[in-house]
């Protein structure tokens, strides 16, 4: 059952993030990227990676994607791709060149694997770690404002006057 869950999830993977390259539209692309972090996240699920899963989910899903995708709502004009395919010859070789170093290491690899999941999830004990006694909740307190300060900076610097 998780085998066809995992192939089904790949071929999301591979297909959103093929939209990602293939689109000329930024915005569309944007969202496929947001599809491709998406599937990523269930599929650390499904290897019982569950705090991979919610660092993927809320770092590049809930912050990474969304400033993406308000940074081309704020830009005028730039809602395509560049027209000109002066690059597209060398983007192929140096893509081609690092798909076939990925799957020679791939191949070359022994991986080891064990047969069963783990017994304790790993997101309560790092959770704890982190936010509990002597934890870092008031760095992450003021990242949060800094980061806030930011984007009303930018919403301040881009509306019209």
């Amino acid at each position: 059952m998780f085998d066809i869950v995992f192939w089904i999830l790949a071929a999301v993977t591979v297909g959103a993030a093929l939209a990602v390259v293939i689109l000329r539209d930024v915005f569309r692309a944007a969202l496929s990227l947001v599809l491709l972090f998406l599937t990523i996240a269930v599929i650390y699920i499904t290897l019982y990676a569950d705090f991979l899963a919610v660092v993927q989910i809320l770092i590049y899903v809930g912050a990474i994607s969304i400033l993406i995708i308000v940074a081309i709502m704020l830009t005028r004009e730039v809602w395509h791709g560049s027209p000109s395919g002066k690059l597209r010859i060398p983007a192929l070789v140096v893509s081609l060149l690092l798909l076939g170093t990925l799957v020679f290491t791939v191949m070359s690899t022994k991986w080891e694997t064990s047969g069963e999941p783990p017994q304790q999830p790993t997101t309560a004990a790092i959770g704890l770690s982190l936010f509990g006694e002597g934890g870092f909740i008031l760095p992450v307190e003021i990242t949060a404002v800094l980061l806030l300060a930011a984007v009303l900076g930018a919403i301040v610097l881009i509306r019209e006057k």
